[in-house]
Parts: C-alpha cells; sequence; structure tokens
C-alpha cells in the first residue's frame, strides 16, 4: 500500500568564514555552493560531528570555531516544488584559517555575492543607482496602503533610505527584501522564470538558498563579534593593531577610525603586548600582540563594539 508520508531528510550546511589581509572570504564547492551533505543518524553521534567529518573529506578543512545558525526549511530549497520529499537543513558558521587540500574547494570573496554590504571605501554606488530605485518600484506596486508601507519601512530600515542609517547586522534583512522584490537571481529562478542579465550586478547567485544562509551567517558573525571575541578565532597567534582593525573592517563592511579603534580595544582589554615587532621593510616597526584569554574570566560579554568611521 502506497503512503502519502511526506519524506523529510535531514541535511547540514555551513559557511566556513576565514579572512586573508582585507578580503572575507567562504568556502565554496561546487557550482557556487556552501559546503552541505546529510546528516546521517546512524553514523553520526551529533550534528555538529557529523558536520566536520563530511566537510573534511569534501573540502579538506578542518573546522576550529563552529556554531549553529537556523534550520532552513523552505519549501523547493533543494527539490522543486510538487516533490514527495523535503531536506530540511541545519545551518552553521564556522570559522577557519585559509588551507585545504580538495580541488573542488576555493575561497572565495563573500563580497563578491553581497557587493551592497562592503561600505569601507565608500557608500557601493549599485545602491543609489540600481537597488533603491527598484525597491522604490516594488513598494509602489503593492496591493494596498498597508503592504505599501510595510514595503517601504523595510527599504528605509535595510538600505539607509529618508532618514535611517546604515545598520550593518541587517544583512539577512536586505537579501530577503530582495529576493521578494525579484532583484536576486535565485527568486528568478525559484519561480521558474528565466534568468535577467541585469540582475549580474547584484551579486554572484549562489546554488539553493545557499546565499540566505550565508546572509545568516555574516550577520550572525557581525553581531557577535561586539559582545564575544570570535573575531581572534580569524587572527594569527601573533598580530600587529592594524592586522586586527583590518581583519574588524573586513568583517564589519565598515571603515574604522584608527585612534578610536586602539583605544576601544584597550578599554575592553582583549589583548597583550608581546614586546616583540613585525618586520617591516621601512616605517617604525609595529608591535606584536595576542589575545588575552583571561578576559573570558573578568567580564560576560567581552567584545567589540565599533563604530563606523565618519
Amino acid at each position: 500500500m502506497k503512503s502519502d508520508a511526506l519524506v523529510v531528510s535531514i541535511g547540514l550546511s555551513v559557511a566556513i568564514v576565514s579572512v586573508e589581509g582585507e578580503r572575507p572570504s567562504v568556502l565554496v564547492v561546487g557550482e557556487e555552493s556552501l559546503p552541505f551533505g546529510p546528516f546521517d543518524p546512524a553514523a553520526h553521534r551529533t550534528m555538529e560531528g557529523g558536520l566536520r567529518k563530511w566537510v573534511g573529506e569534501q573540502t579538506g578543512a578542518e573546522l576550529g570555531y563552529a556554531e549553529q545558525l537556523y534550520t532552513f526549511g523552505d519549501r523547493g530549497r533543494h527539490l522543486p516544488p510538487g516533490a514527495d520529499a523535503r531536506v530540511v537543513s541545519v545551518g552553521y558558521l564556522a570559522l577557519a584559517r585559509q588551507s585545504l587540500a580538495a580541488a573542488d574547494a576555493r575561497w572565495q570573496d563573500w563580497y563578491r555575492y553581497f557587493p551592497w554590504e562592503d561600505w569601507r571605501t565608500e557608500k557601493p554606488a549599485m545602491i543609489d543607482r540600481v537597488i533603491l530605485p527598484a525597491l522604490r518600484a516594488f513598494v509602489k506596486a503593492a496591493p494596498d496602503a498597508g503592504t505599501q508601507r510595510l514595503r517601504r519601512d523595510r527599504m528605509h530600515l535595510s538600505f539607509a533610505s529618508g532618514t535611517s542609517r546604515w545598520d550593518e547586522e541587517r544583512v539577512l534583512e536586505r537579501y530577503e527584501l530582495l529576493y521578494e522584490a525579484g532583484l536576486v537571481a535565485e527568486s528568478r529562478r525559484d519561480a521558474g522564470l528565466k534568468p535577467d542579465a541585469k540582475l549580474a550586478a547584484l551579486g554572484t547567485p549562489m546554488g539553493f538558498d545557499h546565499r540566505r544562509i550565508l546572509a545568516t551567517a555574516i550577520a550572525r558573525l557581525r553581531g557577535k563579534m561586539k559582545y564575544r571575541p570570535v573575531v581572534f578565532e580569524l587572527m594569527p597567534p601573533f598580530f600587529t593593531l592594524l592586522e586586527l582593525q583590518r581583519t574588524v573592517e573586513a568583517v564589519s563592511g565598515i571603515r574604522l577610525h584608527k585612534q578610536n579603534f586602539r583605544r576601544l580595544v584597550g578599554e575592553q582589554g582583549l589583548v597583550e603586548g608581546t614586546g616583540r615587532f613585525a618586520d617591516t621593510v621601512r616605517g617604525r616597526p609595529a608591535e606584536l600582540f595576542r589575545f588575552r584569554p583571561d578576559v573570558l574570566l573578568e567580564r560576560p560579554a567581552p567584545g567589540l563594539r565599533v563604530t563606523a568611521k565618519r
């Protein structure tokens, strides 16, 4: 007798993040996808254990810090609508230093997928030139006044239009608004529509719903480094204060005031000098610092509450 029960399988997806110099990167495999694979309840004692096992096999990367993000279960994520199965994926964020062996795994700049998120030099021109005009049209096309007002508020909060200020943590809200407005390639693909070449400027699409998972990971990391010292998972054992600042800027997508940043680091007691100095070709050698782990015992929320340079 045929059963009408829906088959649900559990997958594991991970955004593995690294920073090299001033380039925040994510590890991708295949056709612009995050590493992902099935959870086998018979073989894997825990979900995280399963994640670490197959990520090592698939990418050659050994995960260090990892945390669970969210459970993604939208219909049609991995299978077409109407399929008699459903894939629910548990998403993770992992932090690593760049090293891998598998030929199919490669590091990509995460601003390749979210070009509107990088404000380190200036406000990305595409926001005023492409995104806001398209979103205003999306607002105008709302079916009723209430929906129009909601769309307008989301536009202002997400993209700092009107009197709103840019909030670097609203990565997921921005992507979901663009998706709903049909302004990213995934929204057309998921609706069964043909690709639109005009959307190429709004970031490289990813497989399945992996750009949404990556947006969730970036937002989590940007928010968490303000109250936990997770940024040091991305740093070598010894570093200069300028290298630390550039890493924080790379992740947050905003430029920081040098003296204010150094004062904040000093006040938070996050690092300690080593008495050693970095090799330099010219100029005054910079002192090397290291993370001070005792700060975790001294305060419940040590982090870097950074403010953009104005």
